[in-house]
């Protein structure tokens, strides 16, 4: 699976955001999700959240991906 990039822009508000969503295999058997978002052009933050499944890892990434829907990210 491919990582799921996320953009809110908004010129007349000066918004200008990004938000990325990535689920990968550790080197134990595990799944991360891995979540960085931030202002576009700039570093963004990252948090690493790990999972004992893909499953559960992949049910995250929804999650937060339908969130972010809601908040204006396209």
């Amino acid at each position: 699976m491919a990582a799921i990039m996320l953009a809110r822009i908004d010129d007349r508000r000066n918004v200008s955001r990004f938000y990325k969503l990535d689920v990968q295999p550790t080197l134990f058997g595990g799944w991360t999700l891995f979540r960085e978002w931030g202002r576009i052009g700039r570093a963004g933050t990252v948090r690493v959240e790990t999972y004992s499944s893909r499953g559960q890892a992949d049910i995250a990434l929804a999650s937060t991906w339908k969130r972010k829907l809601k908040r204006g990210y396209r």
